[in-house]
């Protein structure tokens, strides 16, 4: 019997298309993610770094992992990886999105591997790497359950998956939505539904019964006196969640 689900939600997608021009905006609809960059982009570096036996200080401390950034946008993440040495493949469904990243890497002389496709069809085809992210994802797909076991199927053994997405309480839909979207408008209206958060336990659940293991979980909140978002014990709202999988 033939799987009919799928993980893409044609909503979300042309929703995040119409905004594709202005990824790279530092000061426009994609200004939060733009300053949460650096806290997931450290965090990476440095749990990848401690994984794989190596040191998170030097430039190129990537070097040599192949790296899968699903739904990766404009590429502002996966520009950065790929500084730190990594070879990145950076998927995404909206064609605009990855017209975007190709034409921005070209201009930074980066050589990234982006497609426009999905993690369906990524996993159809065999593809493997040493760290997969899924980062700002999970809370847009139409099946949390299928997205991740075909996220952790693309993991190689002995390799990471890092989510990183919003968890679904009542602290979560006045600050994610109410305060990030109607009163300080850092994000265009309709970006969120609450109703798509994913509570941290329902995460581990999915990424478990994959056979991956989880080795650590964090918080995120944003420090308004610093205006900066940084690690904390607080998962109410923004979480980050890395899994390794058995070499």
């Amino acid at each position: 019997m033939i799987d009919a689900r799928r993980t893409v939600d044609e909503d979300e997608v042309a929703r995040f298309s119409r905004m594709s021009s202005q990824w790279w905006d530092a000061r426009g609809p994609m200004s939060q993610l733009h300053k949460f960059n650096p806290v997931r982009l450290g965090y990476i570096r440095d749990r990848a770094a401690e994984h794989f036996g190596r040191d998170a200080k030097p430039l190129d401390s990537l070097n040599g992992l192949r790296i899968l950034d699903i739904g990766c946008g404009g590429g502002i993440l996966s520009e950065p990886l790929a500084r730190l040495g990594a070879a990145v493949v950076g998927a995404d469904p909206s064609q605009s999105n990855i017209a975007v990243a190709q034409h921005h890497a070209a201009q930074a002389g980066l050589e990234i591997d982006y497609r426009n496709t999905t993690a369906e069809a990524l996993a159809e085809a065999g593809e493997s790497f040493d760290v997969v992210l899924a980062m700002e994802v999970v809370e847009h797909v139409a099946d949390v359950g299928l997205f991740v076991d075909l996220a952790a199927s693309m993991v190689k053994p002995g390799g990471l998956l890092f989510v990183a997405t919003i968890n679904r309480t009542m602290k979560s839909f006045a600050l994610a939505i109410v305060g990030a979207e109607y009163v300080l408008r850092w994000l265009p209206r309709g970006t969120h539904q609450w109703d798509k958060f994913v509570a941290p336990n329902e995460l581990e659940i999915a990424i478990e019964r994959t056979g991956l293991r989880i080795i650590d979980e964090t918080g995120v909140i944003y420090n308004l006196l610093a205006d900066r978002w940084q690690l904390s014990t607080d998962m109410d709202v923004n979480y980050m969640v890395v899994a390794e999988k058995a070499a």
